[in-house]
């Protein structure tokens, strides 16, 4: 293995919850309820994927708008920076220092993932930065994971995938990359556990599983 592509928020960011409680805030305000299963939906796509189910949950013709509003609220919840989750620095300093080429492929916007990264001063350790926005299909599509393969110059059963959603997962495996979970607001399903390389509770023990 010679290359790791990350996801951000809820994996390296605990921004995952801010989403949801503006999803859920937009909502209301529109008298809609939100079904428990919406995280699943919900989390770790974008683009057609998460218009889609936008447009199923809160009954409109206009998704985009909703995904719009939503991201500007959390762009400026976010202005006061967002913790790191646990084990981010570890890993990422375990990775360099064993050669890896490091990537981040997310759903969000190219400036909130290079502004979360940078206040957080973990953005040295990244080669390459992939939003969704620059894919067709968002996850679980493979797309994103085979830009950053490619981008890394590393084909992708060479890559480790490190992810906290279903949506995201899928995509890893799908991709053909080694797919690691590290649930945050969604636990894994059967599908996780039989083609996820492993299911940890933080980074540091990915980190562990990983050097062994």
């Amino acid at each position: 293995m010679r290359g790791a592509i990350f996801d951000m928020d809820g994996l390296l960011i605990d921004s995952e919850r801010l989403w949801q409680q503006e999803f859920h805030a937009i909502a209301a305000e529109r008298g809609v309820t939100l079904p428990v299963s919406f995280p699943n939906e919900i989390c770790g796509t974008g683009g057609k994927e998460a218009h889609a189910a936008l447009a199923r949950h809160f009954h409109t013709d206009a998704p985009e708008l909703v995904l719009r509003e939503c991201s500007a609220r959390v762009h400026a919840l976010e202005e006061d920076g967002v913790p790191l989750k646990p084990g981010v620095r570890l890993i990422l300093e375990g990775l360099r220092g064993a050669g890896y080429r490091i990537a981040v492929a997310s759903s969000s916007p190219m400036d909130m993932i290079r502004r979360n990264l940078r206040m957080n001063d973990v953005e040295v350790f990244f080669d390459e930065f992939i939003s969704g926005r620059e894919v067709a299909n968002g996850k679980p599509a493979p797309d994103i994971f085979l830009l950053a393969a490619e981008r890394l110059g590393i084909p992708p059963e060479e890559c480790w995938v490190l992810e906290d959603s279903l949506n995201g997962t899928e995509a890893g495996w799908r991709a053909g990359c080694r797919a690691i979970m590290i649930p945050d607001l969604v636990p894994p399903d059967d599908a996780a556990r039989q083609h996820c390389w492993g299911i940890f509770p933080d980074l540091a023990k990915a980190w562990e599983a990983i050097r062994a």
